[in-house]
């Protein structure tokens, strides 16, 4: 005897939630149907999988390596059922799409629209975090692609969606705010750059820009949210740094507030659509890249409105 495919299932919803019956509510199966089979599994291998205790489920050490091989298996298993059941490059079924905060929120829901109007049968769940958990969730299999910087996902495929200029934002009664256009890099000179936190590529760029400027990240705040920089910005508090779609969706709707372009070399970053190198979804998913591709340039090119045309699906 040996686990079945459903009680690594369980097991890896397990160790995701920490709760049995929380993992149990995830699969739409009773607590103790999930209790059993997990019981039988540990049997089948002889080994305690699962710590249980007053404050939740832990995987033991050996449990931890069962469910990494696990999720390994399941992955070859969707990815399986995906290559036998759909036609080659067919857009439809459910999707897992994973994406960074500073560009998700500003790129997909038109991105998503247009998907829908084009591939009727889609569905997509997204998933927004940080770079490192977004590249552990492709990598395990809980995510089947996400935007994201290819720099940091070396072992991926991916397509490049767009590159963005980063824009200077700052208070309505600072010298940058008194132009509009092109800002040179020489003008950050001696300031105080607002940034988020660690874990962002957004952070890393811009400490190398404020290198390049003889400028300085500020070590006392740190943004939790784009909208949080800007907002500080916007009270004198320093010059925040904004990627360009940002730039042109959210803080150009406020006609106080200048953003300009910051004309440098390093003052810019490449956006792609990742997955998994050799995954059976990559036509499928490289269509979506292209419609999501179309969505942003409309974006950048609109300041921000709503696209003036529709996607063509070729």
């Amino acid at each position: 005897m040996r686990p079945t495919l459903r009680q690594l299932q369980y097991l890896v919803a397990v160790a995701d939630t920490g709760k049995f019956h929380e993992a149990a509510h995830l699969l739409n199966v009773s607590q103790p149907s999930l209790s059993a089979q997990i019981a039988e599994a540990e049997h089948q291998l002889g080994a305690v999988l699962v710590e249980r205790g007053r404050h939740g489920a832990f995987m033991t050490p050996l449990g931890e390596e069962v469910v990494r091989r696990a999720r390994a298996i399941l992955i070859q298993v969707e990815d399986l059922k995906a290559f036998t059941l759909r036609p080659a490059g067919e857009v439809a079924g459910r999707y897992r799409l994973g994406t960074v905060s500073t560009i998700g929120p500003y790129l997909l829901p038109g991105a998503v629209r247009e998907l829908h109007r084009l591939f009727p049968e889609l569905r997509m769940s997204v998933h927004e975090s940080r770079i490192a958990d977004l590249n552990d969730r492709l990598n395990d299999g809980r995510l089947d692609m996400i935007i994201s910087t290819p720099e940091d996902h070396a072992s991926s495929a991916f397509m490049e969606l767009f590159e963005e200029t980063l824009y200077v934002c700052a208070a309505q009664e600072d010298e940058l705010s008194a132009e509009k256009g092109p800002v040179d890099v020489e003008a950050l000179r001696g300031r105080e750059l607002l940034s988020l936190g660690p874990g962002h590529r957004l952070s890393l760029i811009i400490q190398q820009l404020a290198d390049a400027a003889g400028a300085h990240v500020s070590t006392e705040y740190e943004g939790t949210s784009l909208d949080a920089v800007r907002q500080t910005a916007s009270m004198g508090e320093g010059v925040a740094i904004l990627p360009n779609l940002y730039a042109v969706v959210e803080a150009k709707r406020d006609p106080s507030q200048v953003v300009r372009p910051i004309r440098h070399k390093l003052a810019r970053r490449k956006i792609g659509l990742i997955w998994r190198e050799g995954s059976p979804l990559s036509e499928p998913m490289t269509e979506m890249g292209k419609v999501m591709r179309a969505v942003a340039a409309e974006l950048l090119s609109s300041d921000g409105k709503e696209p003036k045309r529709r996607v063509s699906r070729r």
